[in-house]
């Protein structure tokens, strides 16, 4: 896997000689985090606990793994179980001055509220706010939705100031990459680090990529989570078609792809997997919006994730030749249950 379609700097994946001169610096970041962990733990920093059992989705590297459709797929399970979800998320990539803590609606611009957020707002159908203060968002959310069950949190597995009852790290075919922490490597955390549960690609889960399989964990079980493409929208007229529809009016015809996530390489592999031959493919920044000039210049129809197409200004030129990918994921047939259970046990204890 490439720098540009791993989404990570080159010296992430490999133990070269750039991650070895970082290492001083991977050191000392990895002991100030040892240290911020056990200010947690001693409770010389203290954690706010909700009078309801949170959730919390997080990775264990830099940039994103595939969190939101995690999060996506536990609050879909829980509507469909009874449960009253609400979801509470940092907001990356929100303007300076938006609102602290914010409610996110439908209609909100992504600017203020953060693409992530507003796209789960758009998908899951229950209440979403964002803050850089996580506790503080989850105060609001519960106040003006005292229906609200249970929190799930999409990321924040390292922002302790909220309490959680549920840990679940989510990682993808990138692994652990060189294995070594920041700036050096891509990890936040070690590898081996707690966590209730673990949500892998097949390849990790089944242990075929060697030293990314994740790592001890305690009894921690691992889950397997598979990603398919799903029906596409066309940005300009609305209408779906499924993939079968979509090759089949392509036929002939290039078709491009472009990403601004945290992997790229992920989504341009899903859609080869789906049988989409792809003649050019581009990437950005997580979070940043797609040039248009970069959109441009891709030849035939271009596909987007739906995280990006939010992105894409209505009245923008060229929206005819855009088609948002809508995504499945598919966990493991015990993971849903397996998560109801431990909700039902009551281990959270309300203050």
């Amino acid at each position: 896997m490439n720098q540009a379609s791993s989404g990570w700097p080159r010296w992430w994946l490999h133990r070269g000689a750039p991650a070895c001169c970082l290492l001083p610096l991977a050191g000392l970041f990895a002991a100030l985090s040892a240290l911020r962990r056990l200010a947690w733990r001693r409770g010389w920093l203290r954690a706010w606990r909700a009078p309801v059992p949170v959730v919390v989705v997080g990775n264990l590297t830099a940039g994103g793994s595939g969190k939101t459709p995690v999060v996506q797929l536990l609050a879909q399970a829980l509507r469909e179980a009874g449960r009253h979800p609400g979801i509470v998320s940092r907001g990356y990539g929100r303007r300076r001055g938006a609102a602290e803590p914010m409610a996110v609606l439908p209609d909100t611009p992504a600017q203020d509220s953060g693409d992530e957020p507003l796209l789960l707002r758009r998908l899951c159908d229950c209440p979403v706010w964002v803050g850089r203060d996580r506790p503080a968002a989850a105060r609001a959310l519960l106040r003006e939705h005292p229906e609200v069950d249970v929190l799930l949190s999409d990321d924040g597995l390292q922002h302790y100031a909220l309490a959680r009852d549920v840990e679940l790290v989510v990682i993808d075919a990138r692994g652990a990459g060189n294995g070594w922490p920041l700036p050096a490597g891509p990890l936040r955390e070690p590898w081996s680090r707690r966590r209730d549960a673990t949500l892998a690609p097949p390849a990790l889960a089944a242990g075929h990529l060697g030293e990314a399989r994740p790592g001890p964990a305690g009894a921690a079980p691992l889950f397997e989570l598979r990603r398919q493409a799903g029906e596409l929208r066309n940005l300009g007229d609305g209408r779906r078609l499924s993939l079968a529809e979509f090759r089949l009016e392509q036929a002939g015809r290039p078709v491009s792809a472009a990403a601004a996530i945290g992997n790229p390489g992920q989504f341009f592999a899903m859609l080869r997997d789906a049988g989409l031959a792809l003649a050019r493919t581009a990437s950005a920044s997580d979070h940043r919006a797609l040039p248009e000039d970069l959109l441009r210049e891709l030849p035939g129809p271009v596909l987007l994730t739906e995280k990006d197409a939010l992105k894409c200004e209505l009245g923008q030129p060229g929206l005819e030749r855009l088609w948002a990918v809508g995504l499945r994921v598919e966990a493991d047939p015990g993971f849903v249950p397996w998560l109801l259970a431990r909700l039902a046990r009551g281990a959270w204890s309300p203050p």
